[in-house]
């Protein structure tokens, strides 16, 4: 989005705030399926479980947020629904996506990156940097789209 002060920058803060809440409440149900197939047999992965929980009802925090937006009891909630839920997906994709980043990368050069040249080192922030700007550029879109909704 090209503002850059103003009510349109406030309200995609509030947009970019709720989702995040949505995926916060999904990871609250997520977590505990992950850690108790962590538990099983075979317990491994990236620490996410096999897929995305998504929950669509509204933590306190989300009803708060959705109504400063704008959002009012005739605000159409299956569309908002749908946003949330391709938001949550797109969310643990990307966070996977770190994961991997990460788990590949210490496997390879270790774990502790006070040991890593300056070179390695680099090339960590640089493979981190470019993994939590999809992030950042999917979250705005989201966002931007959350906002035609409300």
């Amino acid at each position: 989005m090209s503002e850059t002060a103003g009510p349109g920058k406030e309200r995609l803060a509030l947009a970019r705030s709720f989702l995040q809440e949505a995926v916060y409440r999904s990871r609250g149900d997520q977590a505990g399926a992950a850690l108790f197939a962590a538990s099983g047999p075979g317990g491994e992965g990236c620490g996410l479980g096999k897929g995305p929980s998504v929950v669509l009802d509204l933590t306190p925090r989300a009803e708060t947020l959705f109504s400063d937006l704008g959002a009012t009891a005739t605000t159409p909630l299956e569309p908002v629904q749908e946003c949330m839920a391709g938001w949550v997906r797109r969310q643990d994709g990307l966070d996977r996506k770190r994961n991997h980043f990460l788990k590949a990368f210490r496997g390879e050069h270790g774990a502790d990156r006070r040991s890593y040249s300056e070179k390695t080192l680099g090339a960590f922030e640089e493979g981190l940097e470019a993994v939590n700007a999809q992030v950042t550029a999917a979250l705005d879109e989201a966002a931007e789209t959350l906002l035609l909704l409300v």
